[in-house]
């Protein structure tokens, strides 16, 4: 058995600031972000990447954006929400990914600016990402889920929701 794992770092859709909403925690999608959550969900299953596991902020739009990805998708993976990933930072990121069975091999891990920006750049060892609303970046780990530390991941790609609706974007690895 191989140790590669997938780690899928997914940016909550774009919000509706102009929606009623009683916190920020609260605020929900705009039409733009439900389409860009349902765009991501289906192109990754359309390129054999469907999670075998999604942990998610429980933000209202961090939630919805997973929830339309995956019916979009067709993934029938559980979807965990971590209200740790609301606030958190980086630490929090790299702790829920220590603590992965080794059954998972691919998770979605979605969340929040500027956390999943910093995240990212510290699992790959630094650099700097822009890192739009619904972007996903692909990570890979080689080793179990246990090792995952600072710079022990590599940047495979990043894709957006507007460079999939031009129909280009086709993973390397």
């Amino acid at each position: 058995m191989t140790n590669n794992k997938t780690i899928l770092m997914l940016r909550h859709g774009k919000s509706d600031w102009g929606a009623s909403y009683s916190s920020d925690h609260e605020r929900p999608l705009a039409p733009r972000g439900e389409r860009a959550a349902r765009r991501i969900g289906s192109w990754l299953s359309r390129i054999d990447r469907a999670p075998d596991l999604v942990l998610t902020s429980d933000a209202v739009r961090a939630r919805t954006t997973v929830e339309l990805a995956a019916q979009a998708g067709g993934w029938e993976c559980p979807i965990e929400l971590r209200p740790e990933f609301y606030s958190g930072y980086q630490g929090t990121i790299i702790e829920a990914l220590q603590g992965l069975d080794e059954s998972v091999r691919t998770v979605v891990l979605a969340g929040h600016q500027p956390t999943w920006s910093y995240a990212t750049a510290q699992l790959t060892g630094g650099g700097t990402l822009r890192f739009p609303t619904a972007a996903l970046a692909c990570l890979g780990h080689y080793g179990a889920w246990s090792t995952v530390a600072p710079g022990h991941c590599e940047l495979r790609w990043l894709v957006t929701p507007k460079l999939l609706a031009r129909g280009g974007a086709r993973p390397l690895a």
